[in-house]
């Protein structure tokens, strides 16, 4: 009672945030004037100007007023757009790194100019975060013209640029690309050889776009690179013939969970033969056996969890899946984690090479490396609580420019599915006879696709989307001729159509059927968007008197449109279901009532929806039944909707957990992540590693002589024959251990001293043959080499170490503490590894010509989109999406003459020469260039 008071008589705590920024904002407001009055080159030197103040010492704070005064004026003149206060609040919010909720339409993408450009003045580099490429296109190009007007240069990083392309866009003040292909470059940048190759150049400050969407949506799954792994099919052979051997009594079945398990004979059995066969030293659940613990569960799921015939099919010496859900066969889909590969030796067909991951990071690590981070949406309050916990981001609502008219309504819960879709049809011919747009929300693909149906049924006509004439009857605003009725369905993610789609949806009559409405990036303006009109429709059209004259037209009909579009109530929203979270269905309502305008929303609702029949409560069927409830009969009570707001806050409270303790997991992975990554980079910025090496040379000589020859122990007790195989073994050294065994006095540390001199005499010797110069680059290329080869090794046992470890909470232990002791074992024998592979190998090498630097190993990109299951990257193909070759910008084959370099044109580093001399560019004609 006295806190609602309180707030009534001093404002929440978001209320007097706001109210702070009021001095600031009347002190931009006051900068007007005198900035109207300037020049455009006296506007622009202010650039160089507010530079020349930073490095005399004043903060970006200091700056913040005359900036975004700047930007402000340079919006109006470059765009014809004025920030309003409300903007200018958004801007504030945006460089203290804090999250500004802005309703849709309060043009977030203006806003962001203000951080962007007051943050670039430091010169190293600010990144703007957006869904997808076609609106990082779009916002760089757009926003672009106020930045190059103020003498700042604006980078896009998209898909299927080459390394030279990104390094250029890196380079640039500003930089706009997505969420993926930031946290690529990142993986990639440190999977490069030398520090010029690395395209980024830091994480200084970064603006993400519908902030919710990327970090808590999508942060759900990682993004991953892998390659081809070694060859192990004689492995998975091995393995799988063990398999049949075992009883019922060996293993467990949960057909219900998916889950394979051995019990205790069954462990047992496999170790038994395992330490046989020579796969296994020691305890089958030791650290280091922890991969062919992963491989043996998988072999078991194989056989007794997976059917042929049902769950995969053998054709053409292939093991096909067949979809669960639908029967059909998928070719080119495999099951991950070396499970497809098991059923394959289960299957006794050939054992296609197993992909492994070369790096991985998810978006809760990668966005929390910058120094400074902000985000923009329309939806992050029911969130707040997860952003300030994962990535310590503070959540600030902006005041809307003008005050929301749309009326939401109670939700109507009918008690079945085809009753809530036949009353959705019958709401949506009311609206179109009456010439309001509607927007229809569903929240899988699945569900639009039944509801489109069901309109195809009623009489409606959907619109294809690759065909451009089809928009007419749909955006011409009499909705074609007299009796047609048609309507569009919005699911690809990726579509560029979908812009256009979206942004004409508020034409009167039109019907549009989405899926997932957050990230569009698109306002719907009643009436439609005149420009985006313009832009399709004129595309062909030389600019002249008769393009000005139908773009005028244009204009003229869609302010006609808007008069209809608000006559009629305005853009009506219709939820087919409620989502798991309140966030994602107010992303759908704040599609309506854009800049004050009218609006209208309800969502429909049945008992036999997911959220209703999985997390809504035991007595809600009854209360309903009670209140009289039946089939064909809608009820509509404020009840409903808070009952049904407590089962969304339950559901999200639920997700949050499950993110946090995935992020727990990968936390102690993105800290040995830290440290390899910047050990690579120290190793790629130093010349000159034989300190280094020397350092693991004289470490790995002490740890073979500690292991045979034990401190204080008698000669007697020294076992001096396995430690001169160990150091010829590691060092190429054939040295008479045995025999300085029976010197007199002779003790572990004269030992040690004599073959670290040895080693020590062997190593200078190979240098003085090969030259100090030829000397550091092949240090350099080993460390580098094993370094990855380890790092590769290491992150494919974390994953199956994860993988088995829950199995520990049988045992009343923490499988978190169990997963960060073991990682933390398996790190320090990585690094134990790194010595005495380098050691072993530098003992080795012999030179036959100068050593180049490793080539990247081919590399496919993955992440799944959490709203479909499906892998965003898959459907590009190896050209475009999965590899991270170089796009060659060269001449085609046939017209390169091998004699003539000038005829060649630009060759790519890995490509083969054209010279014909059968060697990499980089390694024949390439090297001289």
């Amino acid at each position: 009672m006295l806190g609602a008071l309180a707030r009534r008589i001093f404002g929440n705590g978001n209320d007097r945030r706001i109210k702070g920024y009021r001095p600031r904002i009347d002190a931009i407001n006051a900068l007007e004037p005198e900035l109207a009055a300037l020049s455009d080159e006296a506007l622009r030197a202010r650039t160089d100007a507010f530079k020349a103040q930073l490095a005399a010492g004043k903060s970006l704070d200091d700056l913040l007023v005359p900036a975004f005064a700047t930007v402000r004026e340079a919006a109006k003149r470059v765009l014809g757009q004025r920030h309003y206060d409300v903007q200018l609040i958004g801007g504030i919010v945006l460089h203290e790194g804090a999250i500004a909720e802005m309703k849709t339409g309060e043009g977030k993408t203006l806003v962001a100019t203000l951080a962007v450009y007051l943050n670039a003045l430091a010169g190293k580099g600010v990144h703007v975060v957006t869904v997808n490429d076609y609106l990082a296109k779009r916002d760089a190009e757009w926003m672009g013209k106020v930045y190059g007007f103020l003498g700042m240069t604006t980078g896009t990083i998209v898909h299927g640029m080459d390394d030279q392309q990104r390094h250029e866009a890196y380079a640039c003040d500003i930089t706009y690309g997505t969420n993926n292909e930031y946290g690529f470059d990142y993986l990639r940048d440190n999977m490069k050889y030398t520090v010029e190759e690395m395209v980024q150049r830091g994480h200084f400050y970064a603006i993400v776009d519908e902030v919710d969407s990327i970090l808590i949506d999508e942060a759900r799954t990682p993004l991953i690179i892998s390659g081809p792994l070694d060859d192990r099919s004689d492995f998975y052979a091995t393995i799988d013939r063990f398999i049949p051997a075992l009883n019922k009594e060996d293993y467990e079945v949960d057909e219900k969970q998916r889950t394979a398990a051995l019990t205790e004979s069954g462990n047992e059995k496999i170790e038994k033969a395992l330490v046989e066969a020579g796969y296994v030293k020691g305890d089958l659940y030791d650290v280091e056996n922890v991969s062919t613990v992963h491989h043996v569960n998988q072999a078991l799921k194989a056989h007794k969890l997976f059917q042929r015939d049902k769950d995969y099919i053998v054709r053409n010496g292939e093991v096909v899946i067949i979809d669960e859900f639908t029967g059909r066969m998928m070719p080119g889909r495999r099951y991950s984690e070396g499970l497809h590969q098991a059923l394959e030796a289960k299957e006794r067909v050939q054992v296609q090479p197993e992909n492994q991951t070369l790096a991985s990071i998810t978006f809760q690590n990668y966005f929390r490396m910058y120094g400074k981070l902000a985000g923009m949406t329309g939806t992050a309050l029911t969130e707040a609580d997860e952003f300030m916990d994962i990535y310590k981001l503070q959540v600030v609502e902006i005041p809307t420019n003008r005050g929301i008219a749309r009326l939401d309504e109670d939700d109507e819960v009918y008690k079945t599915v085809q009753d809530k879709y036949q009353a959705i049809i019958a709401e949506v011919e009311a609206a179109r006879a009456k010439g309001q747009p509607v927007l229809v929300g569903t929240t899988s693909i699945e569900k639009s696709e039944t509801l489109a149906e069901m309109l195809k049924q009623a009489g409606f006509k959907q619109v294809d989307l690759d065909d451009p004439a089809a928009f007419a009857p749909l955006y011409d605003g009499d909705q074609g001729t007299p009796g047609e009725r048609v309507f569009a369905v919005l699911n690809a993610r990726y579509h560029e159509q979908e812009a256009f789609i979206v942004s004409q949806a508020g034409v009167p009559g039109a019907i549009t059927i989405a899926t997932n409405m957050a990230g569009r990036g698109t306002d719907i303006q009643l009436g439609g968007n005149a420009d985006m009109r313009i832009s399709v429709e004129l595309a062909g059209m030389e600019d002249g008197p008769e393009k000005q004259e139908k773009a005028e037209a244009i204009r003229r009909q869609v302010a006609d449109l808007k008069q209809r579009a608000l006559n009629a109530g305005g853009l009506y929203i219709m939820g087919t279901e409620r989502h798991e979270s309140r966030r994602i269905d107010n992303q759908l309502r704040g599609r309506s009532g854009r800049q004050g305008d009218p609006g209208r929303s309800k969502f429909y609702l049945s008992l036999q929806d997911d959220l209703m029949r999985i997390f809504g409560s035991d007595r809600m069927e009854g209360m309903l039944t009670k209140l009289g409830l039946k089939e064909g009969e809608a009820i509509v009570h404020p009840w409903i909707n808070r009952a049904l707001e407590k089962a969304q806050q339950k559901v999200e409270a639920r997700n949050f957990d499950l993110r946090k303790n995935v992020l727990k997991y990968d936390d102690v992975a993105n800290d040995q992540r830290k440290v390899i990554f910047e050990q690579r980079i120290e190793l790629m910025s130093q010349q000159d590693l034989s300190d280094m090496t020397q350092d693991m040379r004289h470490g790995v000589i002490e740890t073979l002589v500690h292991a045979y020859i034990p401190p204080d122990a008698y000669a007697e007790q020294w076992d001096t024959a396995t430690l001169r195989e160990e150091i010829y073994r590691v060092l190429n050294l054939d040295l008479p251990v045995d025999e300085w065994a029976k010197e007199e006095g002779i003790a572990d540390e004269e030992v040690i001293e004599r073959i670290t001199k040895a080693a020590d005499e062997m190593m200078a010797s190979k240098a003085a043959r090969f030259g100090p110069d030829i000397m550091r680059q092949i240090e350099k290329a080993v460390v580098m080499q094993v370094l990855d080869h380890l790092w590769r090794e290491h992150i494919v046992q974390l994953d199956h170490l994860r993988q088995v470890v829950g199995l520990r909470g049988y045992a009343q232990r923490d499988p978190l503490n169990e997963f960060k002791s073991e990682a933390f074992q398996l790190f320090e024998g990585l690094m134990a590894k790194l010595r005495e592979m380098t050691t072993q190998q530098l003992a080795l090498v012999e030179l036959q010509e100068p050593p180049p630097m490793p080539d990247l190993p081919p590399m496919t990109a993955h992440h799944i989109d959490p709203m479909t299951g499906m892998d965003e990257f898959a459907q590009m193909g190896a050209a475009s999406g999965g590899s991270f070759q170089a796009q060659g910008g060269g001449a085609p084959t046939a017209e390169r003459n091998p004699n003539d370099p000038s005829t060649w044109g630009k060759v790519g580093r890995n490509d083969p020469c054209p010279c014909g001399s059968g060697k990499k560019f980089k390694h024949c004609h390439g090297q001289y260039v």
